[in-house]
């Protein structure tokens, strides 16, 4: 279908006629939304583990047309979220050419609009805007000022065109006017200054703000979305009340609540497909859940800020570390199979200690030893969930009797996997930890690093950088506590 190119052809479109003259917005997203859930198409995709809690929240406040914020710790994907509400917008909508605020053709707002009207009539140039340019967002810091958000007097403006400078024409509009007839988004809104926001809700409330003394009268069409962490926003002093009174539904984000659930955003995330020079590349579900579980131990830990929170990025970041390490490996090995091992998980450190903010016990004790901790407890959780129960006294017994395994990272699997069979028992517990039928060498050797990393983390056995794994240390022996001996008689 041929688009309008200018005022006269695009009244005599669907684009002239009352309802579409009269939809704001909100309503244009809130149709949208309803012919989706009408044809059960999916909301949001990408979006994992949020079908039950954040979504419905979510539906909700378009359909009640409000403003709204999403208040969650960082890595909880609140962002990704706003950037995906243009999927409720129109595919393209009609404005004035070279409007600076997207003037509605019928209903313009600005003078400019206004006068190129008057002057063109129906010979007024029409452009079309693609939804992708009608999503404005905007990091709030100290530093922003309402010139970046609202707009400020050009001198330059006025000299050249002749105007007065309380005459619009010489205003430079901000990020907001820029987002008229668009959702307009703002990340972390508590950093904004209090000026700031209330020139914010000025323009959501009574459609005017001041600049530089002037009263400038703009009646916006937008839709204003905010993120926010929740103790920002709850402090007194980081957001005005009539602010947080104008913000229509307050959502909160979450966490993953299950392993499985982050496991399936991490490895949907993560660089997991990529290009090894004809290396394919697995992960063992049992590797998978290890990782996860780092960060849900990390969550629970008291030695890590809670209100700074753990992102999602950590495990992410950390896969991406671990098959980055076995993909080295597998180069200096030749081996054809990219299988990740616990080795690999400990030598993704760097990608957990920058991403945990820690309290004064964690500063005490370090990063990289919180991190290293924080593996061995995920081992130890995944190697219970999997193998609790199963007897593995055989395997204890050979440590305690003075066996030991020094296991070198870049060893090849075949090789390790014949260091690992001297252990009694060990390669009959493997397929218990969950091999899914693959009993290639380099999975069972990742398998094999599961059980000892369990068995280390339940204390049974030991490890250490020198020896390898060892036997665990013998506890010393309690002071005698029995009744003191008698005199002695032969003196």
């Amino acid at each position: 279908m041929t688009q309008a190119t200018t005022l006269a052809e695009l009244k005599q479109t669907e684009w002239a006629s009352p309802a579409r003259r009269q939809r704001t917005v909100k309503d244009e997203m809130r149709e949208n939304l309803i012919c989706l859930l009408e044809n059960g198409a999916t909301l949001f995709p990408g979006i994992v583990g949020y079908e039950e809690t954040v979504i419905p929240q979510l539906v909700n406040a378009i359909l009640s047309r409000h403003n709204f914020i999403l208040l969650g710790l960082r890595g909880q994907a609140k962002s990704r979220i706003l950037r995906q509400l243009i999927t409720l917008l129109d595919e393209e909508i009609p404005i004035l050419a070279g409007s600076e605020v997207n003037d509605d053709p019928f209903e313009p707002i600005s003078k400019y609009g206004r006068e190129l009207i008057a002057e063109r009539g129906d010979k007024t140039p029409i452009a079309w805007l693609a939804r992708e340019l009608r999503f404005v967002e905007k990091l709030a810091t100290p530093d922003v000022t309402i010139a970046d958000i609202i707009g400020d007097v050009d001198p330059i403006k006025a000299a050249r065109g002749g105007h007065l400078l309380s005459d619009e024409l010489t205003m430079h509009f901000g990020l907001l006017p820029r987002a008229n007839r668009a959702i307009f988004a703002i990340n972390e809104l508590p950093d904004l200054a209090g000026k700031i926001q209330v020139g914010l809700f000025n323009i959501m409330q009574e459609g005017d703000v001041q600049i530089k003394g002037y009263p400038v009268r703009l009646n916006l069409d937008v839709a204003l979305v905010f993120t926010a962490n929740p103790e920002d926003y709850t402090a007194r002093g980081k957001i005005i009340t009539p602010l947080k009174d104008r913000i229509g539904s307050e959502i909160t984000t979450h966490y993953p609540l299950t392993v499985e659930l982050g496991s399936t955003i991490t490895q949907q995330e993560a660089w997991v497909e990529r290009n090894g020079g004809g290396r394919s590349i697995r992960v063992p579900d049992f590797m998978a859940e290890l990782i996860e579980r780092i960060a849900f131990e990390a969550r629970d830990d008291k030695r890590v800020d809670r209100r700074s929170g753990v992102s999602q990025r950590l495990p992410i970041s950390v896969l991406d570390n671990v098959l980055s390490n076995a993909e080295r490996r597998t180069i200096v090995t030749k081996e054809k199979t990219v299988v990740p091992r616990i080795s690999d998980v400990y030598a993704a450190l760097p990608a957990i200690t920058g991403k945990l903010e820690l309290e004064y016990e964690g500063e005490l004790q370090g990063a990289e030893t919180i991190a290293k901790d924080l593996i061995r407890r995920a081992a130890g959780r995944t190697f219970e969930g999997r193998v609790g129960g199963a007897n593995v006294d055989d395997i204890v017994h050979w440590f305690d009797e003075g066996g030991a395994l020094k296991i070198t990272p870049d060893d090849r699997s075949e090789a390790l996997l014949k260091g690992f069979s001297v252990v009694p028992g060990l390669l009959d517990l493997v397929d218990q930890v969950g091999l899914a039928g693959k009993k290639d060498p380099a999975t069972m050797v990742s398998a094999c690093e599961l059980v000892l990393e369990g068995l280390v983390a339940e204390k049974r056995i030991a490890r250490s950088e020198e020896l390898g794994y060892v036997r665990a240390r013998s506890e010393p022996k309690p002071p005698f506590k029995g009744p003191s001996p008698g005199p002695n008689l032969f003196t």
